[in-house]
């Protein structure tokens, strides 16, 4: 809900990049409806305790202050939030309470697996979100267990690997003599 409400913060703020048409002209063209929503999402927005309104004014700016290729990069990550069932986006959102009390190298790896997730298709998306259930289901024994079959599968990969490198490299080598010979 905070992201619906700063994004109709977006539409009634009056930054410099959107001075062009005044707030109050934009809203006058939308459709009925669509004005009808965003009165009830501003009334929203009005009922927040100041500390929520002030958090989302600076996101607000935060938003502003991006170059136009993070801005729309928000946004589109943002639509894709929305598409997201019900479920999909507690799920997201609780893992966002959890990804801020981490340390910083901890939070720079997680990023890289939520934008998997938010890139992904919605069979994938479901997918990675069940196994991610699964995992939290799990014993810390059978993670470890987990952990452990995953490494010997990385390593058994990386044997085969080699096993193909060398074989390549001995083909090679035995070409290059009978060439010569």
């Amino acid at each position: 809900m905070k992201w619906t409400l700063l994004i109709i913060a977006v539409l009634f703020g009056a930054a410099p990049a959107r001075a062009q048409q005044s707030a109050e002209d934009r809203f006058r063209s939308l459709p009925a409806e669509k004005q009808e929503e965003l009165r009830r999402r501003f009334r929203e927005l009005q009922s927040l305790p100041p500390a929520e309104r002030a958090e989302l004014r600076r996101n607000l700016e935060r938003l502003d202050a991006m170059p136009p290729e993070d801005r729309r990069a928000v946004l589109e990550n943002y639509r894709r939030f929305e598409q997201m069932t019900p479920e999909e986006r507690q799920q997201i959102l609780q893992r966002w309470k959890e990804f801020r009390s981490l340390p910083p190298e901890k939070r720079a790896d997680l990023r890289q697996q939520l934008r998997r997730i938010m890139d992904a298709d919605p069979a994938e998306r479901r997918q990675l979100l069940d196994n991610m259930g699964r995992w939290e289901r799990m014993t810390p024994e059978q993670r470890e267990e987990m952990r452990q079959r995953f490494r010997e599968r990385r390593e058994q990969r990386r044997q085969e690997r080699q096993e193909r490198r060398q074989e390549r490299q001995e083909r090679r080598q035995e070409r290059r003599q009978d060439r010569r010979g």
